[in-house]
């Protein structure tokens, strides 16, 4: 399934790239970009939420990128709301050290956040797969553990 939601992202993705308004050429940014795609590890900048254990929650600066009204609604316990439109502007308010986990409601908006801050030259961000919504779906904190119940059993 999760390849299929993958399969599914990419033209989503890229209808929304070509669709968003051109920048003028900057070649520092394309060099920056460039610099970045060469040297990133595939998946790297991802993370599901059965892959963090429990204990580890606590030590990350979570940032529910999504608008506030979202945030106000409903979000992960801990979590500080910079909307991704914000996180540049805001990336002071960030640590330097430890990581810095962002999500939306499925990964999309996150995951331009995400980009940008390690563009900016933050390499501790971390993109949660799937947003808040697969992080309830599987279970939220405790996802780690019943992931690794499951594969137990």
């Amino acid at each position: 399934m999760s390849t299929f939601k993958n399969l599914i992202a990419i033209p989503v993705i890229v209808a929304a790239v070509i669709s968003a308004p051109a920048m003028a050429e900057n070649e520092a940014l394309i060099d920056a970009m460039e610099g970045y795609v060469m040297f990133a590890d595939y998946q790297g900048g991802t993370i599901r939420p059965e892959q963090i254990p429990v204990e580890d929650w606590k030590n990350m600066t979570i940032v529910d990128t999504r608008d506030a009204e979202q945030y106000q609604e409903d979000h992960i316990p801990g979590a500080t709301h910079i909307e991704w439109r914000q996180i540049l502007e805001r990336r002071d308010e960030l640590p330097t050290d430890g990581t810095i986990l962002v999500y939306c409601n499925s990964g999309t908006l996150s995951a331009q956040a995400g980009l940008m801050l390690r563009l900016a030259g933050m390499s501790n961000v971390r993109i949660l797969q799937d947003g808040f919504t697969g992080f309830k779906q599987v279970g939220g904190f405790e996802a780690n553990a019943r992931a690794q119940q499951a594969a137990a059993n």
